[in-house]
């Protein structure tokens, strides 16, 4: 029997006054090693998912589960400590540091974990090992190229290695074959048993992957399901 480690029941994200509704009493439930893309246009409220799902943020309404965890019943302390040892976060943006090296901004990455200095550079090391990046190392930011660095950005956010991963809007910033690069890694972080979700506007993105959950307007408005994970990188 599979185990969610997403469970969004009757979620409800409003802010202001009056309330601007982001997400409306959304359901949803991703089980452990699930790979899927949450897509809609910008203002659907995918983003607001993405806080939601990532602990970012507390919904105004409904109930958050997240790795077995009722996030409406943990500390600012608790959901630091959640997103560190659970999630992974991925943006089309990066969020790496320039002046420092790849292998710096990945070990990075694992201050929050506990883990000693020696042990988060070897951690790093095997991440972008991992990505296709160990001989680039020792490079600062400005000589890696776009796709690089969105590798870079994917080696941090495995370094742990999470349970959860989420993407933001990954490939949104490459060219067409370093974002085809990008899926791969992610489509074999998935094989090796990470739950994956990519959250895009891309609607050939979309449809390459194995679930599609549709979203418009706050709500979830299709859930489908198709492809294998081998057809959706072939």
């Amino acid at each position: 029997m599979t185990t969610p480690i997403v469970e969004l029941s009757g979620v409800t994200r409003s802010y202001g006054s009056p309330p601007t509704v982001a997400l409306n009493s959304v359901d949803l439930r991703i089980d452990e090693g699930e790979m899927l893309a949450i897509v809609g246009p910008s203002g659907s409220g995918k983003s607001t998912m993405l806080n939601i799902i990532g602990s970012l943020d507390r919904a105004s309404n409904g109930q958050t589960v997240i790795a077995g965890q009722d996030v409406g019943d943990l500390s600012d302390t608790e959901l630091s400590a959640l997103r560190a040892y659970t999630i992974g976060f991925v943006f089309q943006q990066f969020h790496l540091s320039e002046g420092v090296t790849a292998l710096d901004n990945v070990a990075m990455g694992l201050l929050y974990t506990g883990v000693p200095q020696a042990e988060r550079r070897l951690r790093a090391e095997v991440a972008l090992t991992r990505v296709g990046l160990g001989a680039r190392r020792s490079n600062k930011l400005n000589t890696l190229s776009g796709g690089e660095r969105q590798r870079v950005a994917i080696a941090r956010a495995v370094g742990a290695p999470p349970r959860l991963l989420l993407a933001d809007e990954p490939t949104g910033s490459l060219d067409t074959k370093s974002g085809a690069e990008v899926m791969r890694i992610l489509a074999e972080l998935h094989h090796d048993g990470t739950t994956v979700v990519v959250i895009t506007h891309d609607q050939d993105l979309a449809a390459s992957m194995p679930r599609r959950v549709r979203i418009s307007d706050g709500a979830i408005v299709a859930d489908e399901r198709g492809q294998s994970v081998a057809e959706a990188v072939a």
